[in-house]
């Protein structure tokens, strides 16, 4: 378990996201800096703590091996990586302003973090890797910030 990964999702994850300027253009993709915010609020960790379910697994049986060696490696996401759940143009912003739309991120960590202290055993579906526990979800989790901040220009200390 990645006791680093972790921390970074619960210290300094947010930190990041409110020290970028929305106006900042991305350097790939069609979101803005809020529309991320709100994709990692609303879509990823909703689902990484449970709120959010699939039944479903999008990913045929003889890839999800493929698939998690990816997850568990610390090869990054590909630039501009479809995601087939999402638009061919980002969602409609749902939150009037990237403060709240980090507060919305903030209330979903901590959901998160206590969904899985409270059932460490816990195993929550995700539509594209297939069903995650604990260690897993926070792998997954930190993958996707860090590919949503290198989209914004942010270059994390690695961690």
């Amino acid at each position: 378990m990645s006791i680093e990964k972790e921390n970074f999702l619960r210290t300094r994850l947010v930190s990041y996201l409110q020290q970028l300027d929305p106006s900042s253009p991305s350097q790939w993709g069609k979101m803005n800096v809020q529309q991320m915010i709100e994709h990692l609020a609303c879509d990823a960790l909703p689902n990484a703590n449970g709120r959010l379910k699939f039944d479903n697994i999008m990913t045929a049986p003889d890839h999800l091996i493929k698939m998690r060696e990816f997850l568990m490696s610390e090869k990054p996401f590909k630039e501009n990586t479809n995601n087939p759940l999402m638009g061919e143009e980002p969602s409609p912003l749902r939150y009037k302003t990237v403060q709240a739309a980090i507060g919305k991120l903030q209330q979903e960590l901590i959901t998160f973090f206590e969904v899985f202290e409270k059932n460490p055993e816990m195993v929550i579906r995700n539509p594209f890797f297939g069903d995650l526990n604990f260690e897993q979800n926070v792998q997954l989790l930190h993958k996707h910030a860090l590919h949503h901040l290198k989209q914004f220009g942010v270059k994390p200390l690695q961690s």
